[in-house]
């Protein structure tokens, strides 16, 4: 069973991957680099202090820190531990594919860091920010959707490599979002 599911995604994965034209290769070269997504964080960072102050704004950099640190680490823990090739490196999907980006990345892609990483945050400002800033988590959840999608875009990771990471993010974002209003309650935040 396993195998069969692994073989949808593989063909998933290659339908995704060759709906992308040229012409929209740029935009989601863009939104896949990490360092692009520095305004939108930015932004938090201000909402972070407007609304909490300089104390509850630590705890928050703390908090997201330590929540980037947990993602990051489990997904190399799975690419190694389970050892599924990204799509790029798996010599029956590669002939197929498109690769938009010059570099594949790493041998192993189960799961995406970058969707975990994207959503994982996502998910913790939205806990944080759900009754105190309108539309913020709509933004926050577009903005890790398009990130996690443009993965399997650019051809690095299969579509459950992303629905993991997902989880995986969605997850520890909650739960690092509880960890820290149980801080701001015993700080007086």
């Amino acid at each position: 069973m396993i195998e069969q599911v692994l073989q949808y995604d593989k063909e998933l994965f290659l339908f995704l991957n060759g709906l992308g034209t040229e012409a929209w290769d740029g935009f989601w070269m863009f939104i896949t680099t990490t360092r692009n997504s520095a305004p939108l964080y930015l932004l938090l960072f201000y909402l972070s202090y407007r609304t909490f102050g300089w104390k509850g704004t630590g705890i928050i950099l703390v908090s997201i820190a330590l929540l980037i640190t947990c993602t990051d680490q489990l997904s190399n823990f799975f690419k190694y531990g389970i050892g599924r090739l990204r799509p790029c490196h798996e010599p029956e999907v590669s002939s197929a594919m498109r690769l938009v980006k010059s570099y594949c990345g790493g041998q192993f892609g189960y799961f995406s860091a970058h969707a975990a990483n994207s959503f994982g945050p996502a998910i913790f400002f939205t806990v944080l920010f759900i009754n105190k800033v309108k539309y913020i988590s709509w933004v926050l959840l577009f903005w890790a959707c398009i990130v996690a999608y443009s993965r399997i875009y650019i051809g690095v990771h299969y579509p459950l490599d992303v629905l993991t990471g997902v989880l995986v993010g969605s997850l520890f974002g909650w739960l690092w979002a509880k960890l820290a209003i149980f801080a701001f309650q015993k700080t007086g935040v």
